[in-house]
């Protein structure tokens, strides 16, 4: 079962945003790989991708469970993936 961890400290986000791969960026979302291995602020464990919901209602489709970890930066949900 996915479970969530949350609130970490995000002072760094953009430096934290600049160490991961650009995806996908549209009126919902801004979604990040990490190609580098950069841990979860939330988990410190290394996640897949950072997805930074821009509206305050967003669905997402995932093809598949996985865990997610969450915090809010700048009044955005931002979410890391751990497959």
């Amino acid at each position: 079962m996915p479970y969530a961890r949350g609130s970490p400290n995000m002072d760094d986000f953009d430096e934290l945003r600049s160490s991961l791969t650009p995806r996908e960026d549209n009126e919902a979302i801004a979604s990040y790989q990490n190609t580098t291995a950069v841990a979860c602020p939330s988990c410190e464990e290394p996640f897949d991708d950072m997805v930074v919901c821009k509206q305050e209602f967003t669905s997402l489709n995932l093809d598949f469970e996985m865990d997610l970890c969450t915090t809010i930066n700048d009044g955005s949900v931002v979410l890391f993936t751990h497959k």
